[in-house]
Parts: C-alpha cells; sequence; structure tokens
C-alpha cells in the first residue's frame, strides 16, 4: 500500500473481473514456489521411502503438504496485505541485530537449496550425457543465469509452469509402466505408519516439503498479481484467488511426490532393492522398465533441478534485497548480489566436496536448523496488528501455526540430532 511493485507486469489501476478466466490469471506464483518442494532433494528422499517401505510412508507426503499449504497461504497473505515481503517485513519490524541473524541465516538456506538443486541438476546431464559432475554444474550455473537476466518474471513463470508441467506428465508415462495397487495406496495416503527404521525417512520427506526460502519467494512473487490493492474489496478478492492458487499448485505437488514414491515402491520394493542415490535409481529402471523409462527419469530432474534453481536464486536476490528494505527487481543492484551469492557460493561449493550424496546430507542439516527461525519470524509478522491492521491472523490461525511451527521444530531437531 506504499511501495510500487517491481515486476512490471501488471498494472495498478487494472481491475480484476469475476470471471472464470480471472482465476486463471491467478494461477502462476503457487507453482513456482511448487518446483521448490519437488527439487532433487525430494527425489532422492521420495525414491528412498518408496523402495525401502513401499506404500506406507505416502501419508507423510499428504501431511507435509497440508502443513505446507498453511504455511504458504500465510507467507503470501503477508505479501499482499502489507506489499512487503517477510525479509522487507522483517527489515522493518524486527530488532536490526536479530534482523541480521535471522536474514543472513536465510541468505544461507538459499545458497545451499541451489547447492542442491545445481548438483541434482549436474547428476541428471551426467545420466544422460555422462558429463562430469562439475563440469555439468558450470551448464547447469549458466543455462540458470541465462534464464534470470534475460527473460521478465513473466516469461520464467510460464517456463517453470512448462517444467512442471513436464515432471509431472513424465511421472504419469512412468506410472503407466508398472502395476500399482491403488487400494492399498489410498490406504496409506490417510494411514499414519511408523515401519521399523523409517523416521529418518520420514522426517527427510517433511523437512524436503517444507523449506525456508519457499516461504520468503512466496510473499514476494505473490504481489506478480497486485492490483489496486488501496481497496478492501480487491485485497479480499486477491487473498480468495491467492488461496486457490495455492491449493492448486500445492496438490499438484503433492500428487508428483506422491507418484515417485509410488513408483519407486512399485518397482524397487516389489523386487527387493533399496535405493539411496538417484543415480542407482536411474541405472536400475533400466532393466526393470526399459531404457525409455530411465531416459524420462532422467530428462524430469533435469528440468526439476533447472526450474528449482532459478527459484532458489530468485529467493536469494529477494531476502538480499529485503535486507536493505527493498522489493525484488531483477534490474537493482542490491537483488542482483543476492542472485550472485547465491548461485556463484552454491556452484562453489560443489567444486570441493567429494560426495555429492553427504553433501545433500549436510545442507538438509542446515535447512533443519534454520527452517523454524523462519517459521516463528513469520508467525511474529503475521500475528501483529501493527504489521496486519485488521488482516492479522485469527485465533485458530495462530494455533494452527503455533503447531506446525512446534511440531517443525520438534521434527527438524529430530533429523539434525539423526545426521549427527
Amino acid at each position: 500500500m506504499k511501495k510500487s511493485f517491481n515486476f512490471n507486469i501488471f498494472k495498478n489501476e487494472h481491475k480484476p473481473r469475476r470471471t472464470a478466466l480471472d482465476i486463471i490469471k491467478y494461477i502462476g506464483p503457487g507453482l513456482i514456489v511448487t518446483v521448490g518442494f519437488i527439487d532433487p532433494g525430494n527425489w532422492a528422499s521420495n525414491v528412498s521411502a518408496g523402495s525401502d517401505y513401499g506404500y506406507k510412508l505416502l501419508w507423510i507426503v499428504t501431511l507435509s503438504t497440508i502443513m505446507l499449504i498453511i504455511l504458504q497461504h500465510n507467507a503470501a497473505h503477508l505479501g499482499i496485505v502489507t506489499g512487503d515481503c517477510l525479509s522487507e517485513a522483517a527489515t522493518k519490524n524486527i530488532n536490526k541485530t536479530l534482523k541480521n541473524v535471522i536474514l543472513g541465516s536465510a541468505v544461507m538456506t538459499s545458497v545451499l537449496t541451489a547447492m542442491a538443486e545445481l548438483l541434482g541438476g549436474a547428476i541428471a546431464l551426467n545420466m544422460l550425457f555422462k558429463i562430469p559432475i562439475k563440469i555439468g554444474t558450470i551448464i547447469m550455473l549458466f543455462v540458470v543465469l541465462w534464464m534470470l537476466f534475460s527473460n521478465s518474471y513473466k516469461s520464467l513463470e510460464k517456463w517453470i509452469i512448462g517444467f512442471v508441467s513436464i515432471i509431472g506428465l513424465s511421472f504419469i508415462f512412468e506410472l503407466t509402466l508398472v502395476h500399482v495397487h491403488w487400494q492399498a495406496v489410498g490406504v496409506s495416503f490417510i494411514k499414519p505408519s511408523f515401519p521399523s527404521g523409517s523416521m529418518p525417512i520420514i522426517m527427510s520427506i517433511l523437512g524436503a516439503v517444507v523449506m525456508p526460502h519457499n516461504l520468503f519467494l512466496h510473499s514476494e512473487i505473490i504481489q506478480s498479481r497486485q492490483w489496486n490493492l488501496e481497496s478492501d474489496t480487491t485485497i479480499q478478492k486477491q487473498l480468495k484467488y491467492e488461496f486457490i492458487d495455492t491449493l492448486f499448485s500445492m496438490i499438484v505437488g503433492w500428487a508428483i511426490n506422491s507418484a515417485m514414491v509410488i513408483l519407486a515402491a512399485s518397482t524397487f520394493f516389489l523386487n527387493k532393492i533399496s535405493v539411496s542415490e538417484l543415480n542407482d535409481a536411474e541405472q536400475m529402471l533400466k532393466p526393470l522398465l526399459g531404457s525409455g523409462a530411465s531416459i524420462i527419469f532422467a530428462l524430469a530432474l533435469l528440468f526439476a533441478g533447472i526450474a528449482s534453481t532459478v527459484t532458489a536464486g530468485m529467493a536469494g536476490g529477494s531476502i538480499f534485497a529485503g535486507i536493505f528494505g527493498e522489493p525484488y527487481d531483477i534490474k537493482d543492484s542490491h537483488s542482483k548480489t543476492g542472485i550472485f551469492i547465491t548461485l556463484f557460493v552454491a556452484a562453489i561449493i560443489i567444486f570441493f566436496i567429494n560426495d555429492p550424496f553427504k553433501a545433500l546430507v549436510y545442507s538438509q542439516m542446515f535447512l533443519s536448523v534454520q527452517l523454524p527461525i523462519t517459521v516463528f519470524t513469520q508467525i511474529y509478522l503475521t500475528s501483529s496488528k501493527r504489521v496486519m491492521g485488521k488482516y492479522v491472523n485469527s485465533l485458530l490461525d495462530k494455533v494452527a501455526l503455533w503447531i506446525i511451527g512446534v511440531l517443525l521444530t520438534i521434527l527438524n531437531i529430530a533429523l539434525f540430532v539423526n545426521y549427527i
């Protein structure tokens, strides 16, 4: 209500229409966030869950997605009502020293997330073309930088929606090649199960779905759908359509993550094959489903790696710009600096690691530590009447958010201790 939005796609004077087409126009920001939880780290967790425990851990995909819908909707709520992303809001409303700790650690989560995404894409290039991991990392880096700096936000949104569609269609195709016990799948979606030794996988799936950088990113990019937010009627309409976008997009992500678990269960678990690395999964699919299936698996991983690295770079740029009280703007020096820090530091880290799998594990450890910091910062801001005015969290919102925040903290600490 006090700053102009810098994606420069829509004009504020444009008035939203009450049509079905109007709803479609709001679809996009949620799908950009979705790629963050169908990234290579999720692939590793899902394939491991399906290969070791069959369909039994599908319930945690459902539970974590429900948590994600609530948190992402709340983050978008902040962006719509205040016109600030989570990083800007923290800068304006939190003590400077504490704010710097929160946002400094958040920038690091974007770096480590980007590292995992670049690494996943490099692994996919190695699967497809036998390109060494480090060279594949450089290729990924320049492809992502080209996408970020040569395309408008509107074009990036279309690219990423296309990537998500390809990933989804890839798994639909692969599911047609296997026999799925759909009744068991249906039960497993809603029936909690804790097979012996499964807690690390349960917690890793939860941690891979709810990611700190996505909360910052959603509160920024939701503003690409801003019109005249001086009107309460328009704000309420925006909030309603945002929820539709978030719900639809998170369900798409839930379906893709579920498909990964189901595919792994219907191939590897059925044949008593345990898989802990993505390279192994691609190689083992060949004798089970044919070379075509393994190629499609690798291609989908490549698209997931590219798309999720783009969003990690955007998140890093948004968080860094927010430290200076500014919105994300690809032409602004602070946003550019945040993107370069995120992507180049991530690439440099990859050059100093010998074990890609351990690198993914250690990056998740740091995310586990930082996630509660971001979640409770968000809860504090959206529960503040000074920040949100009459759109402050309701009592029911606060209860739900605090339950999720405490549960995520407990599980992520347990995951951290397990890795140690």
